[in-house]
């Protein structure tokens, strides 16, 4: 089978879809009814990190077993360790929006994500000198840069709006010195992850000798993710046994809207999960530099994330100086975006003719 045919506008698409998913996965968690928060974490976990994966990719990669049994073992345990790794960021991501607010901690995580995660790969492959020498790489690595700047002033705006928005009694006690070394540490982890994706690539590359096409991706996330779940399984897990929580998968506290919690956590972990079938759509359409698809996904994610707080109202009640701030960001992000897309559109060969 020929390989994908690059697109990138057609990928920016995809990765639009992806990160659309992901920015709306976290809404069912508000109708969950007396759960702990590691009784759905570690559920959800499981759909998205766990179950999904296998489902996907029985479903989309040809000769499944052929593959994994021809695949390079060496990547699939490195995709696996790396996304243990990731797993320890998201725990540190949680702990970071107790010392600085959510906000803040969204914004510069995800920013230092998307630049570390973005940049690191093509730099130890020895290719970003040559990115950068072409026209079209300036526009790609400018748009990565832009983009986590953008992402920074975003937080600001979200740390800003939180303060204004809630009561003193409610505000998050803001402690920098915490904070910020602990955002760090889940930015750089969080980055990991894209090497744990770029780790399977020969797994992925079997698995397209054997007809995958675009859907080559799909068997990567059998290893990163199921590296995520065993990270997310030890912390969840010891919360629960601490909280003495383990019943709740039987019974809630007052007996009733137990089925309804499974659904919703289920759909959680669907929307998480499709963030990631759709990223491996978008990848393989980038073409030339297929790097810059973390990117591209890390800033639609905030753009989106951003746009649907608007669009419910969440800055209504902000001054007009924080709503301006926002404004900026989401034309900062917006730009990024263009310039990404544009860089790899100028890279991409023309279609051929006939």
């Amino acid at each position: 089978m020929l390989p994908p045919t690059p697109n990138p506008l057609l990928g920016t698409g995809f990765h639009a879809i992806g990160a659309g998913s992901a920015a709306l996965c976290y809404a069912p968690q508000r109708y969950l009814h007396q759960w702990s928060w590691q009784t759905y974490w570690l559920l959800q976990a499981a759909a998205c990190w766990l179950v999904l994966p296998w489902i996907f990719a029985l479903i989309t990669i040809p000769e499944l077993g052929a593959v994994l049994a021809e695949a390079p073992k060496a990547a699939m345990l490195k995709s696996y360790l790396l996304g243990t790794l990731y797993g320890v960021g998201g725990i540190a991501f949680g702990v970071a929006i107790r010392y600085i607010g959510f906000s803040l901690t969204y914004a510069l995580a995800i920013g230092i994500s998307c630049v570390l995660g973005t940049l690191i790969p093509p730099f130890m492959a020895g290719t970003l000198g040559e990115t950068l020498a072409s026209h079209a790489g300036l526009y790609v690595v400018g748009g990565v840069l832009l983009g986590g700047g953008a992402m920074f002033v975003t937080g600001l705006a979200g740390f800003r709006r939180e303060r204004e928005s809630a009561g003193a009694a409610d505000a998050v006690p803001f402690n920098a010195r915490l904070g910020l070394p602990i955002v760090v540490l889940a930015g750089v982890l969080s980055a990991v992850f894209n090497f744990s994706l770029q780790a399977a690539q020969p797994v992925a590359d079997v698995a397209a000798r054997h007809g995958a096409g675009h859907f080559q991706g799909n068997v990567i996330y059998l290893f990163s993710n199921s590296g995520a779940f065993t990270t997310t399984l030890f912390y969840a897990g010891w919360l629960a046994t601490r909280g003495k929580t383990w019943g709740e998968y039987l019974r809630t506290p007052d007996g009733t809207g137990l089925l309804r919690n499974y659904l919703l956590s289920f759909l959680t972990g669907l929307l998480w999960y499709l963030q990631f079938f759709f990223y491996g759509l978008g990848h393989v359409r980038m073409g030339r530099f297929e790097f810059s698809s973390w990117a591209i996904h890390m800033i639609i994610l905030i753009l989106l994330s951003c746009g649907f707080g608007i669009a419910i109202g969440e800055w209504k009640k902000c001054r007009t100086s924080t709503r301006l701030l926002v404004s900026v960001s989401v034309c900062l992000l917006l730009g990024a975006v263009g310039l990404i897309t544009y860089g790899n559109y100028l890279a991409a060969p023309p279609p051929p003719v006939g």
